[in-house]
């Protein structure tokens, strides 16, 4: 029988899920700070290190956790390969325009980027998925789109880093949320997608000595390394956590991320905070304090209807 499309569906989110979303916003919240310290070498080379580490980390790690059979059924289902393609130009597109953004003096608008993200996120559930939202959770995405559009207005410009970073992730949850494969096979298909276009493209780097890996020293050699663990720990979370809970609830989750970003900008890398970002960033906490307020009564109301079920 299915369901009625005016009654919304309840879904009973594990704390698991919740967990591995929160701990991989927190990580990428905090992660100007090691991009900073790469901000002698080209984006582009930093992202091209990024995707080849990352693939060869992947690597023992399907070894050791046995997800080779899955790993190697993703490459030989011709309609999962085609998703994880475009999720891996997706999310390939979104590391470059981060680190670039984060060294070239643009965290704040990267992190108004994935305050955006959430909205998007909303949309697509909605669009997509089904998703009903509530009363509370329609107006908090209301107070958060009116920060949107003030600060829209008010630069006069198109916010090309923002609207580029939310709707190049946005998509990608969705469609790792949708594509049946789990969230480490689905990395090593992506990374490996990515790397070998990426391996290519450095090792001509290197040929040339126009490469920074063996050329600035091994401090520089072990942060492009480091990359790996930077990318894949919080994105197997994430993948992890996206299976489990609602896009809705993911989209909540996030504003732990261009918070950590917002904060780093301010008091880290003191980019400027004008007026005009005080009203925005002001809507959005405003917009999280009301999400806040309902998940917290809907949980209270779950636990209620638990207990007078026993």
């Amino acid at each position: 029988m299915k369901p009625d499309p005016q009654t919304p569906i309840t879904v009973i989110e594990p704390p698991s899920g919740i967990l591995a979303s929160a701990a991989a916003f927190l990580i990428w919240g905090l992660s100007p700070a090691y991009w900073k310290c790469l901000a002698h070498v080209p984006a582009t080379e930093i992202i091209l290190h990024r995707i080849v580490w990352s693939f060869l980390l992947m690597i023992p790690l399907l070894a050791l956790q046995r997800r080779w059979r899955e790993f190697t059924g993703a490459l030989r289902r011709p309609a999962t390969l085609g998703m994880l393609s475009i999720s891996a130009l997706l999310v390939g597109g979104n590391w470059f325009i981060y680190i670039w953004a984060v060294n070239n003096e643009h965290i704040l608008e990267a992190s108004l980027g994935y305050y955006i993200n959430p909205l998007v996120n909303v949309f697509l559930g909605m669009l997509f998925l089904r998703e009903r939202l509530r009363r509370a959770q329609v107006l908090a995405l209301l107070l958060a789109a009116s920060g949107v559009l003030y600060v829209t207005l008010s630069y006069g410009a198109f916010p090309w880093v923002a609207l580029s970073l939310a709707l190049s992730f946005g998509f990608y949850g969705l469609i790792r949320k949708v594509a049946p494969v789990a969230s480490l096979p689905g990395l090593a298909v992506e990374t490996l997608i990515l790397a070998l276009p990426a391996g290519w493209l450095l090792l001509s780097l290197q040929r040339t000595g126009a490469g920074s890996f063996l050329h600035s020293g091994p401090a520089t050699d072990l942060l492009l390394a480091g990359t790996a663990p930077l990318t894949a720990v919080p994105l197997l979370l994430f993948t992890l956590g996206a299976r489990k809970i609602t896009l809705t609830t993911l989209g909540f989750i996030q504003y732990l991320g261009p918070t950590g970003m917002f904060l780093l900008g301010v008091w880290a890398y003191g980019e400027a905070f004008t007026h005009v970002q005080g009203i925005t960033f002001g809507l959005i906490w405003t917009a999280l304090a009301v999400f806040t307020t309902d998940m917290v009564l809907q949980h209270r109301k779950r636990q209620a209807a638990v207990h007078e079920g026993r």
